[in-house]
C-alpha cells in the first residue's frame, strides 16, 4: 500500500488520523488475468489504484471490441462517467495480467470527503490530474498518424506489446491489427 499512500501524499499531505483512514478504506485485491471488474450495464462502485499489472477499459461498437483506454501501474483508473455519476457502465474494466489492485467504494470515498474536507482536495487534484492528461493526449492523439500514434502510446507504456494483446492495442490506436504489424515492422 505504500504505492498507493505515496501517490495520495504527492498531492496532499497526510495527518496520522487521516492516513489510518485511508488504510482502512482501501482494500487490497489480487485479481487473476482476464477478469472483468465491470461489465457493461453494471453500477461502477469502486475506484481502483493499480499497483501492480495493467487493465484496460472497453466497449462494443458495432459488434467490435474497442479499447477505450489502457492503465498501468500507478494510476487510478474506474469506469469514470459510472463511477462519478452512479449511473450504469457503457464500458467493461478488464484485467490484462495478474494485479495487485487496491479498490475503494464510492461510499468509502465520499464518506472520506465528509470526515476530512482536506480529502477532497486530492480528489480535486487527481480529477485535475486526469483531464488534463486525457485532455492533452486526445487532442495530440486526434491529427496524429497511425504510426505517431503508436509511438506516443510507447512513450507512455514502453513495454505495451509484451504486457497486453496485439488486437487490445490496435482497438485502442484505432488501427487494424495488419497496419499495426506494418507500423511495428518499419524503423
Amino acid at each position: 500500500m505504500k504505492q498507493l499512500l505515496e501517490k495520495i501524499k504527492s498531492q496532499l499531505p497526510l495527518t496520522a488520523v487521516l492516513e489510518q483512514a485511508v488504510l482502512e478504506a482501501f482494500v487490497q485485491k489480487e485479481v487473476k488475468r482476464n477478469t472483468l471488474l465491470l461489465r457493461e450495464g453494471q453500477y461502477c462502485r469502486d475506484l481502483f489504484f493499480l499497483e501492480k499489472g495493467t487493465l484496460r477499459t472497453f466497449y462494443y461498437h458495432e459488434g467490435k471490441d474497442v479499447t477505450s483506454w489502457i492503465y498501468k501501474e500507478g494510476q487510478f483508473c474506474t469506469a469514470w462517467y459510472s463511477f462519478l455519476k452512479q449511473e450504469p457502465s457503457f464500458e467493461y474494466i478488464e484485467i490484462l495480467e495478474d494485479s495487485t489492485v487496491y479498490s475503494i467504494s464510492n461510499a468509502a470515498y465520499q464518506q472520506l470527503f465528509q470526515e476530512f474536507p482536506k480529502f477532497e482536495r486530492f480528489g480535486r487534484k487527481m480529477m485535475e490530474e486526469q483531464t488534463a492528461f486525457l485532455d492533452y493526449f486526445y487532442k495530440g492523439y486526434l491529427f496524429l498518424s497511425a504510426k505517431e500514434r503508436y509511438k506516443l502510446l510507447l512513450s507512455f507504456i514502453p513495454d505495451v506489446e509484451q504486457r497486453m494483446k496485439l488486437g487490445h492495442i490496435a482497438s485502442f490506436l484505432g488501427i487494424s491489427q495488419e497496419t499495426l504489424s506494418r507500423i511495428r515492422t518499419k524503423p
